[in-house]
């Protein structure tokens, strides 16, 4: 069902340039290269994903020939370079012509560029501005190419330069100041909001086209909001079916509703219109639906219909076409005209039948319709429009498994390799590129053609160059069946564990990462200014969203536009701010090193010590494969359960200990045999060694993320001795002392990325000079009030009963001077914020109650702890997972002795903090922003904590009974403890704590 998912995402870019193909698009290996840059709006700078060049609007006065492109890198908000392409009595203008008014330019020698003559590079200054600029000149012919742009950034305007220069994308590695702290989708709003809107619409389709559907929306949201007419209707139309695709259906209910009115205004936006209707239906799984809207009556239509629906070009049309003439020296075609339009869009309608028709079981139909949309397709401009290469590649894989189905493998591989061929012609080195590859890869593999199907596999996991590919998801079960078909062996498990880094991780990975590259050289000047840096990035992107909530709010009576140029002034000097950090961070090299999200096994193998072992699960869409990773060795096999079987029986063991109904929190006899059977599921290869592992660092993955694994059941036994147990009359079925549990003699750590836990091992410990800070026990009844009247408040109920500081008092006595502890009203969130040692605690130790749920029905759910309530404005009684992000800590362990804090948090409560990455996954919530605030590894809880028999004090307070030991050896001894009283037996008092990060670090030092 991947590929439904695929189909529904993109739109169709047909009212945009229509670059020509080539006749015969050869070959399935494309380079980055392969298209002329002049026949681009858009351009890679340099090959590892970094930096990349927008078209701009022409400037005032410029030729017909005179291009200008803005250079985006990552991590920067606003764009760090200008590309100038120039012809003609232009081409003699004086330097400042590029470096701007008032610049001061002198000449810092020749510049040495593949395939470019007589470059040279001069330095600029502005009077008042700390930024040094660069200014890179080359002519060729009659025409100058200059760029102009940070210093910082010399690199990425060289490859601009080299790239516009020689007419073809220059691959190499860029480097430029990086904190990695934005992702894809970040990195795609900065470019969106560089550019004018109807390029970000063009821009969101191409992007789309390619795969890219997640950065498609992002450039498809910029330009609704600010576009106008039948383009802002297009616009809307696809943040309707952005909505549905993220399965915000009602949403997306709304936006259709929405947008309809507009949608009658054309006969193109009718149709798009049906055919967007059509693929939210199919996100839903509703065939039915998606037939019943492509077949309904079109709001608005040509004239001539039946001659259009004939799909044949009448001799208005051809006369059209034929006046169409090429742009910039055969560069480019013109536009589609509206009819083109509608008869792709009506060729796209016969592709969505066709899958609603399959998905109904009507195969032979089906393929029918498959024949007429790839004929219609291919008829417009004969073929040679590049807006559509991805659907058409899509036609043809549909095609070619059809043609598989029936028993001709010889057609079936043919048309893989036309779907192939085109997207390496259209839209090289993109994920649709990479899918159509992979479904040939698969063909490949039910052909018994292993040794062509592991070959293009692993081209396919090379090219990624550890970049995510989560579409590749339903796509890679093949490859991972070919890995395991010979047995287990390191070879395979280390292409399985090469393959698996490339799927979608948590957020908390990517700020893991961060936070190892701040901490990776002490505390010196570079590792403050790469904090500032990303603290800059968080407030940036904190305030554009109050920019885009001032510019979408509806009129209340008072102009918006004094509000908006005060929020507009203030972005503008967050951005100066930024670019001055980045400059002075580019002159550390360590700042500019350029590591990507994956790494080698044989890494992973040289960070574990004796003793421990690595786990990682990996879930496909009908498969879960378990790599096994110890020092010398490596293991991969394929679990004896489908995600869907373990997401049932994790339900099942979840609901066996805590439900909260009616805000009571109800524990039932644990389920031990679900236990037993969830752990020979995934472990069976391993079953005997793994319970004599020291030290278990545990990557899960789907389901598995909501479960600690330290409760499953590691012998028959034990299952049958409880059962036996429970003959007796009497019996207390909440008593499972004897339990081999995994966590009884097992040190657990929960990781969340292989590379994300190398750099925390590898990173330096707590520089604080005191041991720890206790907080909790709020104050009740202060400050109440502030919650009244918002519907979305939390009920002042929750402040009324606090926990009681004990557990912080006893683990605070164990450290003596050098501790403290926060209670009461000194225990606020305005003062836990402004707390100025707070960098200096090793330890920080919350003992309250964490809200992770919704506070109301209809209300998002928002991560926070619950704090006292101060006296000044603002306080709101809880620290929210913004306010937490952005706290300064330098803290080896925090401790969050609270309910659910290890679950996830929402998109909106993540972009409130400023980040821009994850959200939907468990430990992305509260986790990940203690994380992000400076804390290296996290103790976090998967359901409430209990209060009854002191289980959660006793728990947490034996972690510090003894000097010197790991965390995750302390937390395992404490649990033993609470295994083996028959009051605290059950897993519900002792299991819930998981260690997140690198648990083998010292408690104590």
């Amino acid at each position: 069902m991947a590929r439904l998912q695929h189909l529904a995402v993109a739109g169709l870019a047909l009212g945009l340039a229509a670059t020509a193909l080539p006749a015969a698009a050869q070959g399935a290996k494309a380079t980055s290269g392969s298209e002329r840059v002049s026949l681009r709006d858009t351009f890679p700078v340099g090959s590892n994903g970094l930096c990349e060049a927008q078209i701009l609007a022409a400037e005032p006065g410029a030729g017909v020939l005179d291009r200008r492109y803005s250079v985006i890198c990552r991590d920067a908000a606003a764009p760090v370079g200008t590309v100038w392409v120039v012809h003609g009595a232009a081409a003699a203008a004086a330097p400042g012509r590029f470096a701007g008014a008032g610049a001061s330019c002198t000449p810092s020698g020749a510049l040495s560029l593949a395939g470019v003559k007589d470059a040279q590079r001069l330095t600029c200054a502005t009077e008042g501005s700390v930024i040094r600029t660069d200014l890179l000149l080359a002519r060729r012919g009659g025409q100058t190419i200059a760029v102009a742009g940070m210093s910082a950034y010399a690199r990425a305007l060289e490859f601009a330069l080299a790239s516009v220069a020689s007419d073809r994308v220059v691959a190499g590695d860029v480097e430029i100041p990086l904190t990695s702290a934005t992702d894809d989708l970040a990195f795609a709003r900065q470019q969106a909001e560089a550019i004018a809107a109807d390029q970000a619409l063009a821009e969101a389709y191409r992007r789309g086209n390619a795969g890219n559907f997640a950065e498609a929306a992002e450039f498809f949201a910029v330009s609704a909001g600010a576009l106008t007419g039948p383009l802002e209707a297009e616009a809307r139309l696809n943040q309707a079916l952005q909505q549905s695709n993220l399965g915000n259906h009602a949403e997306a209910a709304r936006l259709f509703a929405a947008a309809r009115p507009g949608s009658a205004a054309s006969p193109v936006l009718a149709r798009l219109y049906r055919n967007y209707l059509a693929m939210d239906a199919l996100n839903q799984r509703r065939p039915e639906a998606a037939l019943a809207a492509l077949d309904a009556p079109l709001a608005s239509d040509f004239g001539d219909v039946e001659e259009l629906r004939a799909l044949r070009i009448g001799p208005a049309l051809a006369v059209q076409l034929a006046s169409e003439g090429e742009r910039m020296t055969s560069a480019y075609s013109a536009n589609l005209t509206p009819r083109e339009r509608a008869q792709l869009l009506d060729g796209q309608s016969a592709y969505l039948k066709a899958t609603a028709l399959r998905l109904l079981g009507r195969a032979e139909a089906s393929a029918a319709l498959l024949g007429q949309a790839e004929a219609v397709l291919g008829g417009v401009r004969q073929g040679r429009v590049v807006s559509i290469g991805w659907l058409r590649a899509q036609v043809l894989g549909e095609l070619a498994e059809a043609a598989e189905r029936a028993g001709r493998p010889a057609d079936a591989e043919a048309l893989h390799g036309r779907a192939v061929a085109l997207l390496a012609a259209t839209y090289p080195a993109s994920p649709a590129y990479d899918s159509a590859r992979a479904l040939l890869a698969g063909f490949y593999a039910r052909a018994d053609r292993k040794a062509e199907a592991l070959a293009l596999y692993r081209d396919i996991v090379s090219d990624a160059q550890g970049r995510p590919l989560p579409s590749l998801r339903g796509l890679l079960a093949p490859y991972f069946e070919l890995l395991l078909a010979n047995g287990a062996s390191d070879a395979g498990a280390a292409d399985l564990f090469a393959a698996s880094q490339l799927l979608q991780r948590p957020g908390l990975a990517q700020t893991q990462a961060v936070l190892a590259r701040e901490l990776s050289a002490g505390t010196d000047e570079a590792a403050q200014l790469f904090r500032s840096s990303t603290n800059l990035g968080r407030a940036i992107e904190q305030q554009r969203l109050a920019l885009l909530e001032l510019r979408s709010a509806a009129p209340n009576g008072s102009d918006p536009a004094a509000a908006i140029a005060a929020r507009e002034s203030e972005l503008g000097l967050l951005r100066q701010q930024q670019a001055e950090v980045l400059q002075k961070l580019a002159a550390y090299p360590r700042y500019r090193a350029v590591t990507g999200s994956a790494i080698p096994l044989a890494d992973l193998q040289a960070s574990l010590r004796e003793g421990e072992a690595y786990v990682k699960l990996v879930t496909l869409d009908a498969a879960a494969y378990v790599i096994y990773v110890t020092p010398t060795t490596a293991r991969a096999w394929r679990a004896d359960a489908t995600p869907k079987q373990l997401d049932s029986l994790v339900t099942a063991i979840r609901e066996s200990i805590a439900i909260v109904e009616g805000g009571q929190v109800l524990t039932y006899p644990f389920d031990l045999a679900k236990a037993r059977e969830l752990y020979v599921r995934l472990f069976a290869p391993v079953g005997e060694e793994l319970p004599k592992v020291r030290h278990l660092v545990f990557e899960p993955d789907g389901a598995l993320l909501r479960l600690p694994i330290n409760l499953l059941v590691t012998d028959d036994a034990s299952v049958a001795a409880y059962a036996a147990r429970m003959k007796a009359k009497g019996a207390d079925e909440y008593d499972f002392r004897g339990t081999k549990w995994l966590g009884r003699g097992t040190q657990i750590s929960t990781s969340v990325a292989a590379s994300a836990f190398r750099d925390v091992r590898a990173a330096r410990p707590s520089g604080g000079t005191r041991a720890y800070l206790g907080l909790g026990e709020n104050a009740p009844g202060a400050g109440l009030a502030a919650s009244d009247g918002e519907r979305c408040a939390w009920s002042p109920n929750i402040w009324a009963n606090p926990i009681k500081a004990k557990e912080l008092r006893e683990a605070a006595a164990k450290f003596g001077d050098t501790a403290r502890v926060l209670t009461g009203p000194a225990f606020t969130d305005v003062a836990i914020e402004s707390l100025p040692e707070l960098r200096q605690y090793r330890i920080l130790h919350f003992a309250t109650h964490g809200l992770v749920t919704a506070p109301q029905p209809g209300c998002p759910p928002r991560p926070a702890l619950l704090t006292s309530f101060a006296q000044a404005a603002g306080s709101d009684g809880l620290l929210s997972f913004a306010e937490i992000f952005g706290l300064r800590l330098d803290a080896d362990l925090v401790i969050l002795s609270a309910c659910d804090t290890a679950g996830s948090a929402t998109l909106g409560a993540t972009r409130e903090a400023g980040v821009t990455s994850g959200g939907e996954f468990a430990l992305d919530g509260l986790v990940r922003a203690f994380v992000g605030a400076g804390g290296r590894t996290v103790l976090a809880s998967h359901w409430p904590v209990p209060d009854d028999f002191d289980a959660t004090g006793r728990l947490i307070g034996g972690l510090f009974a003894a000097d010197g030991r790991a965390t995750a050896e302390a937390l395992m001894t404490s649990q033993t403890a609470l295994m083996d009283d028959a009051e605290t037996s059950h897993p519900f008092y002792w299991s819930a704590f998981a260690v997140v990060g690198d648990g083998a670090a010292r408690l104590t030092r």
